[in-house]
């Protein structure tokens, strides 16, 4: 679960990007955030998976309060989270299958287990046959696939992800949500900033709307 209380992002020179936002998010739910550019979705992403910190108000995940929390603590917590982002950060000079595997290669799991994993991943999301392949090589839907199926090969518990579907076209973009409707059918709680209106639409009324830094 997900309990935000008043929460608030300033960043220096008094820029306010999420004010006084109060929200739930259920064990297993999957939530759109949407507005307009500069809303303050991204902020808000970046605060659920404790890459920012707020300034103000309290955000508390899995029972943690991510407001107090020692900076030491943080790369434990987001142990928990699958992160996908517009830029995907894919090691271009590894094959596609050593993308997914390197998150499993930094918590040490041993090389035959995460190999196996990390192939079911790939599967997943409809890859396990490109995994030899360089990312330069793939179409930007089957980047954005690659850079889901590194996100969820730890198995979280959440799995956000700003703007997946900004830059592909309408078939792709279909396609990525629906991975993301995947997960959310098998317990994963899932959180997806998007424009797209028809998921909007369709995930109604589990959307958070932000007009400039506030839920509205």
């Amino acid at each position: 679960m997900i309990v935000a209380s008043h929460l608030g992002k300033r960043y220096p020179g008094g820029y306010e990007a999420v004010s006084d936002a109060s929200f739930v998010i259920d064990a297993g739910q999957m939530v759109l955030v949407t507005g307009h550019s500069g809303a303050g979705k991204t902020t808000l992403i970046k605060l659920i998976a404790s890459i920012e910190r707020p300034t103000s108000g309290s955000l508390v995940v899995n029972g943690q309060n991510l407001s107090a929390l020692r900076r030491s603590a943080l790369p434990y917590v987001r142990r928990h989270f699958g992160m996908v982002f517009q830029d995907q950060k894919l090691l271009f000079d590894r094959s596609v299958l050593d993308n997914v595997l390197l998150p499993l290669q930094i918590v040490g799991l041993p090389h035959r287990e995460a190999t196996r994993r990390a192939q079911a991943a790939l599967d997943k999301v409809g890859l396990l046959a490109r995994e030899k392949a360089r990312p330069i090589a793939l179409s930007g839907g089957e980047q954005q696939r690659l850079a889901i199926a590194r996100a969820v090969v730890n198995r979280p518990t959440v799995l956000v992800a700003d703007e997946p579907t900004a830059n592909l076209d309408r078939e792709s973009a279909t396609d990525i949500l629906e991975i993301f409707a995947d997960f959310h059918r098998v317990g994963v709680t899932v959180v997806v900033a998007t424009h797209d209106q028809a998921w909007v639409e369709r995930c109604a009324p589990h959307v958070l709307r932000l007009d400039h830094g506030r839920l509205v």
